[in-house]
């Protein structure tokens, strides 16, 4: 268990005290306009008080034009900020490392309440998204650089800039979905230069003592591994970054794409060298076995979504217990409310199947 509670030191100087990162969570408990509601509030600073190392927000809007959630955190305009510095002072006393993560939905925002077709890096019949005008595309990149400032004055100790799960960078990074013939589309380096520009931009807005990190996803949506190894490959040598956070949805599984079988996806990213950024990964990570595992194939930190939602304390219970498992599920709506999770939370975990037990 030693190696899952020493500290890490990240690049920017910040010190996760432990290797537990709490995934960012969608959880639907903000106000509509974006402002912080007390049920996310209660939520995140019952996880940093429960031992995570680093807790990160929900995915937290950078535009209007890109929301996705509703309730969704925002981090887009000066009204949010009353709100994000209640939440990273509350973060940073309990002594875990305070992160925002950074959102645009782009194809998969809400055009109900937008009150426009969403953006795209192409035109997206699917959706009915359009393709954004290079001047968009440019707003967009400077929009994660003000939301991050913004973020940092509050007193957010950093920032991960969500480039996974088939939301904006992500859809850029697609070939599939980014069909544009301008400089942020066609080649692999077209592709990738919104999320290398969005780093750019907050590295030198916030400067080196604001903790950075990119959130990727390697398959799905369009994205090729291939193609995800050689930029996860390009980010843990850079020296702009902190951390690279995989979403694995399974970290023991093999890839799909039959040529990387053989290996897991896990090893397939912590055999990559890096160069001062720290590797973590989220994917079916359920009990105290699973992290020690993950450690041991090479990661440097543990991204817990689900075993953080069923335990507010879940690094404080690994460490009494070496044997700790989550508990199973379904659990009732009573266990979810003792656990921080309001009833909008409660209500979006009911539609997870299996997972909240029928009223």
């Amino acid at each position: 268990m030693t190696d899952l509670f020493r500290p890490l030191v990240l690049r920017s100087g910040h010190v996760m005290p432990n290797r537990f990162m709490l995934a960012p969570l969608t959880n639907l408990q903000s106000q509509p306009d974006g402002v912080l509601g007390d049920d996310e509030f209660r939520w995140l600073t019952m996880r940093a008080e429960g031992g995570f190392g680093l807790t990160m927000t929900c995915a937290t809007s950078i535009q209007y034009a890109g929301l996705g959630f509703p309730g969704q955190l925002g981090a887009y305009s000066e009204q949010h900020k009353a709100g994000l510095k209640r939440l990273a002072v509350a973060i940073n006393q309990a002594g875990s490392h305070s992160v925002v993560q950074l959102h645009h939905s782009g194809m998969r925002t809400m055009a109900d309440v937008v009150g426009h077709a969403p953006l795209c890096p192409s035109d997206n019949a699917e959706t009915g998204a359009r393709a954004m005008t290079l001047e968009e595309v440019e707003g967009t990149i400077q929009a994660f650089v003000d939301a991050a400032v913004r973020s940092q004055e509050a007193g957010f100790q950093g920032a991960e800039i969500h480039a996974a799960h088939g939301y904006l960078v992500c859809q850029f990074l697609s070939p599939e979905i980014n069909q544009r013939n301008d400089a942020y589309g066609g080649s692999v380096e077209n592709r990738e230069r919104m999320l290398f520009e969005i780093i750019e931009g907050i590295s030198h807005a916030c400067g080196p003592g604001f903790s950075l990190g990119v959130r990727l996803s390697p398959e799905r949506f369009g994205v090729q591994i291939d193609e995800s190894l050689d930029l996860a490959a390009r980010l843990l040598q850079d020296s702009r970054l902190d951390y690279l956070d995989m979403s694995l949805w399974d970290v023991f599984k093999e890839p799909q794409d039959p040529a990387y079988q053989g290996k897991s996806l896990l090893t397939h990213f912590a055999e990559l060298p890096r160069s001062g950024v720290a590797l973590g990964a989220a994917g079916k990570i359920v009990n105290a076995q699973d992290c020690r595992a993950a450690l041991d194939a090479g990661l440097d930190f543990v991204v817990l979504g689900r075993t953080a939602i069923l335990h507010s304390n879940a690094p404080q219970r690994i460490a009494a217990d070496p044997q700790f498992a989550q508990v199973t599920i379904p659990v009732t709506r009573d266990y979810l409310a003792e656990q921080g999770l309001g009833e909008a939370f409660i209500n979006y975990m009911s539609t997870w199947k299996g997972f909240v037990e029928a009223s």
